[in-house]
């Protein structure tokens, strides 16, 4: 991963190596299954594993090499990209403005006050009905979005 991260940073702009988003975040769900905590933590969600097919989906549409603004999300919530795989994933937004409805598993271990339920959730996620919302009216589509901004939890 740290390989990674240093080609990610010595890369030239617009030059990104292909691929290599996506073996970056392997490599992260992979430490996040190694992360074990103490008390009172007995719930750990890793989305890039069991919602990792939207979340793959998502960099293949639209991870651009012309990307020259990333915004960062922090803490994704148990309505959005829990349920989703998709940074800020509010349902409606993820299956219809940007497209993806691929299915979502359940965690090991799941919280039964925070059910994973998919692009069927019922809940909305209010940060990302708010981003995707703003990124609708100002852009008008997905794609003129991404041409010059990405969206990434950390």
């Amino acid at each position: 991963m740290k390989r990674a991260a240093r080609k990610l940073s010595s890369a030239r702009r617009g030059a990104m190596p292909p691929g290599l988003l996506h073996q970056l975040s392997e490599g992260l769900a992979a430490q996040v299954d190694g992360v074990q905590f103490a008390e009172p933590v007995a719930y750990v969600y890793n989305p890039l594993r069991y919602a990792g097919e939207n979340y793959r989906e998502y960099l293949k549409r639209y991870a651009r090499r012309s990307c020259r603004v990333v915004l960062l999300g922090m803490n994704p919530g148990p309505w959005g990209m829990a349920q989703t795989g998709v940074p800020f994933g509010e349902v409606g937004a993820v299956r219809d403005f940007l497209g993806i409805r691929g299915p979502v598993g359940r965690p090991r271990r799941e919280h039964p006050q925070r059910p994973v339920h998919g692009l069927a959730c019922p809940r909305s996620e209010v940060s990302g009905r708010r981003l995707w919302g703003w990124v609708q009216q100002c852009f008008g589509s997905a794609d003129a979005f991404f041409e010059h901004f990405f969206v990434a939890n950390y």
